[in-house]
């Protein structure tokens, strides 16, 4: 049977650049069935029919002259949901599968004073997720993290000489053999929620580096649901489709 590299294919069918092919490859929104196609280069037969799942808009959830709350979706970067809006600097940023609250400073004033209060840990942040297993009461995990870069990815795992990390979880929501959980995070570290929710036998549903793949959902459903700073209350709206496990 006749074989060709997945990128190429896709840019045969969907009429785009080599280039872009890859990139909604890489961007993880290609399937064949329901499984993600996960390396661009990996070969396919040339008969091949591509799905391409469409990018959400990014939300403004509010702005004024000094700041600009996003709510990002999953499936872009931070960088890229910063991008269109110029004179704006990231303070904070989201893996790209995980959606929710996205912080840009407008004022050089306010980005001094948000970027301490994150230094200082004076940030609120909760997420929602839904995790394998049933959690059945509210858990603090307190567990040091390390964190490696390599070729442009980050990998953490739990390690007594890494970084401190906590993060407190409750749950908001059983259906069958899994849980949506409230959590809340003292720490910032590289992907601290999805390590710490795995060190303890629950990990985050649609995470292909630390969970399961599920093949009832295209996505990690991990979602920043409110950042408080600076007097500031920010919330976004879980995406339509994030209680797909209880058919919500």
């Amino acid at each position: 049977m006749e074989k060709e590299k997945a990128y190429k294919l896709l840019a045969v069918q969907m009429g785009l650049s080599n280039a872009k092919a890859k990139e909604l490859i890489d961007r993880g929104v290609v399937y064949v069935g329901n499984k993600k196609v996960a390396i661009a280069r990996g070969e396919l037969p040339v008969d091949t029919k591509f799905r391409v799942l469409k990018m959400q808009n990014v939300d403004v959830i509010y702005e004024n002259e000094e700041v600009l709350a996003l709510n990002k979706p999953a499936f872009l970067t931070s960088d890229e949901a910063a991008r269109a809006f110029s004179g704006a600097k990231l303070l904070h940023r989201l893996d790209r599968e995980t959606s929710g609250v996205l912080l840009l400073a407008k004022s050089k004033g306010f980005e001094k004073r948000a970027l301490e209060a994150f230094k200082a840990r004076a940030v609120h942040k909760a997420y929602t997720c839904w995790v394998e297993g049933i959690v059945s009461e509210p858990v603090t995990i307190d567990k040091p993290i390390k964190t490696v870069k390599k070729n442009g990815h980050a990998y953490s795992k739990i390690d007594r000489k890494g970084k401190d990390a906590v993060t407190h979880i409750e749950p908001i929501m059983i259906s069958g053999r899994r849980t949506k959980l409230r959590v809340v995070i003292e720490t910032g570290r590289t992907h601290q929620i999805r390590l710490h929710l795995k060190s303890i036998g629950h990990p985050i549903i649609g995470d292909r580096q630390y969970g399961v793949v599920s093949a009832q959902t295209n996505r990690m459903l991990l979602h920043a649901l409110e950042l408080k700073i600076l007097g500031y209350d920010f919330k976004a709206k879980e995406p339509r489709g994030f209680d797909v496990l209880t058919g919500g």
